[in-house]
């Protein structure tokens, strides 16, 4: 008999949204497979459980290293359970490479579901809910964050990302050069906690907002693109390449964006710009 591989979720801040499948399971598990040993044992302290399994570190500089011997605990039949600070294990948090290798050992994998940052603040929004993407961290230097930004300007579902305090405002700066300043959008701070605020407005407005002291946990949420109407002209073309250029593209890498997003042969798009220099 091996063990199961239990992924559980974490309050984002008030203990009370605790499930009792979580207290039972933290105070029963043989295993705990912790992202910070001390804010288990204030969760725990929290909900009135004492953990009668062993605690073992997983967090994101140990977690390659720390696999094997979880799977060895798991193939000699004891369950582990993962927790991380807050929110579903392996959503920008630990977890995903223990659960492939479970999966390759043919390990029962299985969820305690809870609280989720990507959900909570999605449906707190105010913005379209049908079909969404959750596109984690940003890349921290400002290049490759307007590339990645840029990769996601024609994206139709309303995108969530997770962000850094201290780089938030430097975020909503890149994304309204380049998805648009009119961008609808809403940043989630501290989401269940004490001082919970959901800012809306074009982004534009939030990046002004944004340069401020703002703090805590933080999940922004971008509506999608909306919906092409009109096929564009030479003169769009070459605006949509100088904008790009402008968030930190190659002229090449821009017109190959712009092919790919307006639908039109990059050989057009290179013509329009090359017709478009001063002669």
């Amino acid at each position: 008999m091996v063990g199961r591989l239990i992924l559980a979720a974490t309050p984002l801040g008030r203990p009370g949204d605790a499930s009792a499948n979580l207290r039972q399971a933290l105070a029963d598990t043989p295993v705990i497979a912790a992202e910070d040993s001390r804010r288990l044992r204030r969760l725990c302290s929290d909900l009135d459980v004492t953990p009668s399994g062993r605690v073992v570190s997983f967090f994101e500089g140990n977690e390659t290293s720390r696999v094997p011997q979880l799977l060895e605990a798991l193939l000699a039949g004891d369950d582990v359970l993962v927790v991380t600070d807050a929110g579903m294990p392996s959503v920008s948090d630990p977890g995903y490479r223990l659960v492939a290798a479970a999966v390759e050992a043919e390990v029962p994998v299985t969820a305690l579901p809870g609280p989720s940052a990507v959900l909570t603040a999605l449906a707190l929004s105010g913005l379209p809910v049908d079909r969404f993407c959750f596109e984690g961290f940003l890349p921290r230097k400002p290049g490759e964050r307007r590339r990645a930004l840029d990769a996601l300007r024609a994206e139709p579902r309303t995108m969530v990302f997770f962000e850094a305090p201290h780089r938030l405002a430097a975020m909503l700066a890149d994304s309204a050069s380049v998805l648009g300043g009119d961008r609808p959008a809403a940043v989630c701070r501290e989401l269940t906690k004490t001082y919970e605020e959901v800012r809306r407005g074009p982004l534009g407005e939030l990046a002004t907002w944004a340069e401020g002291d703002v703090r805590g946990e933080i999940t922004v949420v971008v509506a999608g693109a909306p919906p092409a109407t009109d096929t564009p002209g030479a003169g769009d073309l070459v605006a949509a390449v100088a904008a790009r250029e402008a968030a930190g593209l190659t002229r090449k890498d821009a017109i190959a964006a712009v092919a790919s997003e307006l639908g039109v042969r990059k050989r057009d798009v290179f013509d329009a710009v090359v017709a478009a220099k001063p002669r």
